[in-house]
């Protein structure tokens, strides 16, 4: 049996020995996760001292990415709750969208907010809102929750000013063509999203998760004689969104010119600081400063995170096993011998994410194979090389499971089993890769 033949092996079994593992045995996800690193790394046959460090080593890097956006986000998110803040965005967000259409208001609000902002810190952000929105109109959780995490998804791999559509205009070439990369992204995006959002109203209505039974039989409205003012409540969410977004634009259109305001917005829109900002805007939301209410509130919130955080970062150990392992290095060499147009990119891309669980990678990495191939495949000139980075970010969105931190971050902050995540979240953004390459496909007989 062929090394590529054992990787392959290693890749399917740990990720059967975590479906099985979490939903059939019931056995925790942390320790479902650590168990399949070390199956990865034996199956492979990486020496035993490797397999401890790459593990030990993908915890810390995830979790030093986004450990304490999480914990910032949960603290924001449970004070905006305790406040009564979240039913006042409820309120505001119904009187906007009508009470009809909450779970196509997320899915528009994933899809705009995710432009500047990392598809992970966005959902941690956003949660709050849609566990409120849930509250209030009484739709399923799962769809609420699959609407946002599909329209955060869709322009994360299509859109600049994210790094990775960003990154693999310029490993194609087309970095001064980036109007062109926006607006096919923006389409392209926008039918995706709109693919999660129907998929998200068919499994609401076929799947229900512990957050649907303890929001609906959590009447807060009662609770609180006075609820806090639009613009507070509103503030904590918002500002440290527009920071980062600030941030995202600012760094791209003075990538060359360091001064003073670039520094200052750099260090103001970094996730950790932005939310940082936005707990400090989220105390005004108390009735009167109480100190100790304050602090039993981040209390709660810090306790909240722990399982999201230990679970996310052995997620990110899963992740930094199977990049040790270099599958998806195997997967791209193997299908860089085919040529097949942009389908050739969507399926390497598709490989590769699948293979590590990162769509920046997936699409840095594609981007870099497929350059040497534009001009056999037709794809050399600039509408050509736009529509390449749309086919990569197709199948950089194909498709999230468990070696991928924001499958980890949907899940657990929707309290959602690992079992319900593949079936909802998974499969969503499988339909999500497809239909995406479906349209960049119809493009490419329009334009070239």
């Amino acid at each position: 049996m062929g090394h590529g033949t054992i990787l392959l092996l290693a890749l399917l079994i740990s990720v059967l020995f975590i479906i099985v593992g979490t939903a059939k045995l019931k056995m925790h996800p942390f320790v479902v996760l650590l168990l399949a690193c070390f199956i990865v790394g034996f199956i492979a046959g990486m020496p035993s001292g490797e397999i401890t460090q790459t593990i030990t080593g993908g915890f810390g890097q995830i979790l030093a990415y986004i450990g304490i956006v999480i914990v910032l986000g949960t603290i924001i998110g449970t004070i905006l709750e305790k406040s009564g803040a979240a039913i006042r965005l409820a309120d505001l967000t119904v009187k906007l969208v009508g009470k009809k259409y909450p779970t196509l208001a997320m899915g528009i609000i994933g899809y705009i907010v995710s432009i500047p902002v990392f598809c992970d810190s966005a959902f941690v952000i956003l949660s709050s809102l849609k566990r409120s929105l849930v509250r209030k109109t009484g739709k399923s959780a799962v769809a609420m929750t699959i609407a946002l995490a599909t329209g955060l998804y869709a322009t994360h791999t299509f859109v600049p000013p994210t790094p990775g559509p960003v990154a693999a205009a310029g490993n194609l070439g087309i970095d001064k063509q980036l109007g062109l990369v926006i607006l096919f992204g923006l389409l392209v995006s926008m039918v995706a999203m709109l693919g999660g959002y129907l998929w998200s109203l068919f499994v609401g209505k076929h799947y229900q998760t512990e957050e649907d039974i303890e929001l609906k039989m959590d009447i807060v409205d009662d609770a609180f004689q006075k609820l806090p003012s639009a613009t507070l409540s509103v503030l904590p969410i918002i500002l440290p969104i527009v920071l980062i977004a600030l941030r995202s634009i600012v760094l791209l259109v003075a990538s060359e010119s360091v001064n003073i305001f670039t520094q200052l917005v750099d260090f103001l829109g970094n996730p950790v600081n932005a939310l940082l900002i936005g707990l400090f805007t989220s105390f005004p939301l108390l009735p009167r400063m109480d100190i100790k209410k304050l602090s039993s509130w981040i209390g709660e919130g810090i306790q909240s995170s722990a399982s999201i955080l230990v679970i996310t970062g052995a997620g990110g150990a899963f992740g930094a096993m199977l990049k040790a392992t270099h599958i998806g290095d195997y997967l791209g060499e193997v299908l860089s011998g085919y040529e097949m147009g942009l389908l050739l990119p969507f399926i390497i891309a598709a490989a590769l994410k699948t293979a590590q669980g990162s769509s920046t990678v997936s699409l840095v990495a594609t981007s870099a194979l497929v350059f040497p191939l534009l001009s056999s495949l037709g794809l050399d000139s600039d509408v050509g090389k736009a529509l390449t980075v749309m086919a990569i970010g197709a199948g950089a969105m194909t498709v999230s499971h468990a070696n991928d931190s924001f499958f980890w971050v949907v899940t657990q902050f929707s309290k959602m089993d690992v079992k319900t995540g593949y079936r909802t979240h998974t499969l969503a953004t499988l339909i999500q890769g497809i239909i995406s390459f479906v349209v960049v496909y119809i493009l490419g007989l329009i334009f070239l």
